[in-house]
């Protein structure tokens, strides 16, 4: 059995889908022209499925167009990047915050991503916020300087390694961008959850409506397009977003998260459980049954065969 392969991720955020990849990346089907990523955020998956070469090619896309730009820079000019990222990490002396608060006055006024990245490193939970008028407004997280230049450039480079001259970086409409989609490709969808942000998610001023989405999903249906989808979960007993309906035919698959760190600051010992959600397309190219049983055990030995 092969040990747990090193990922690059040059980008810290609030949602990371990297502890779930490589449970992900068991449904991949055998052969994927293109991994598309609609809501890519800090493209774990598309990370992880490049670091075992499971696709030819790449598309990384969110509708945060300053996150898109960083993506650019990673994947076309990450020495350049590096080099910034550095030099703004070592001009921290003094009043960090109000350092960090000059460095957020510089990012809302020119979109620079070394300062987009700087502040990733910095800011409260890696959490993107924006306000209604659409500048970057997350505080600093005052305990934590962000991650050393040398930790900072080998992500960045590790990335673009793996991404330069087959990724294609995006900032649309996420249903613009799997209308694209062929049937030699897979798309991973993870919008934010339904019920947790509602219809303004402060990482982009605005959400994904709930039955707007299950149409997209019933015309790739149609298509006979692969796809897995991330929706919703529950952690505990509390259930986070809308189950998506029976009527698109999916595989819905439960995969366990991991403890709570909220759940465990308040003394409760609760698991998270997000679901996964596989095509009708998917489902048939992996000989899945209809209702496919969801224990973790099964999963791993899928992922074993795979390999």
């Amino acid at each position: 059995m092969e040990g747990p392969l090193k990922v690059p991720h040059p980008i810290p955020y609030q949602g990371s889908k990297r502890n779930l990849a490589p449970a992900i990346l068991g449904y991949f089907p055998e052969r994927v022209g293109t991994l598309i990523e609609p809501f890519a955020g800090s493209a774990a998956l598309t990370l992880a499925a490049a670091a075992r070469g499971l696709a030819a090619r790449y598309v990384i896309n969110d509708l945060n167009q300053p996150l898109v730009d960083l993506w650019l820079a990673i994947v076309v000019s990450p020495e350049k990047l590096a080099r910034q990222y550095e030099a703004l990490w070592r001009a921290q002396h003094g009043d960090r915050r109000q350092y960090y608060d000059k460095v957020r006055d510089d990012f809302n006024r020119t979109g620079r991503p070394d300062s987009f990245l700087y502040l990733l490193a910095r800011c409260v939970k890696a959490a993107v916020r924006y306000n209604a008028n659409g500048d970057f407004n997350q505080s600093p997280d005052n305990r934590r300087m962000g991650a050393l230049p040398e930790t900072m450039r080998e992500q960045i480079l590790g990335a673009s390694h793996l991404l330069r001259g087959k990724t294609e970086c995006s900032s649309l409409d996420y249903k613009d961008v799997v209308a694209k989609a062929t049937a030699d490709d897979l798309i991973y969808l993870a919008p934010p959850y339904q019920g947790v942000c509602g219809e303004r998610d402060p990482r982009y001023l605005k959400g994904v409506l709930f039955d707007e989405f299950v149409e997209v999903l019933e015309t790739l249906n149609f298509r006979d397009i692969k796809y897995l989808v991330s929706y919703d979960g529950r952690t505990g007993e509390r259930v986070h977003g809308r189950k998506l309906p029976e009527r698109l035919r999916l595989h819905r698959i439960e995969l366990h998260a991991g403890r709570s760190s909220q759940a465990t600051l308040l003394g409760r010992d609760e698991i998270t459980v997000e679901s996964l959600y596989l095509s009708p397309a998917l489902a048939e190219s992996l000989q899945l049954r209809r209702r496919y049983p969801h224990r973790a055990a099964e999963q791993l030995a899928l992922m074993e065969r795979k390999r």
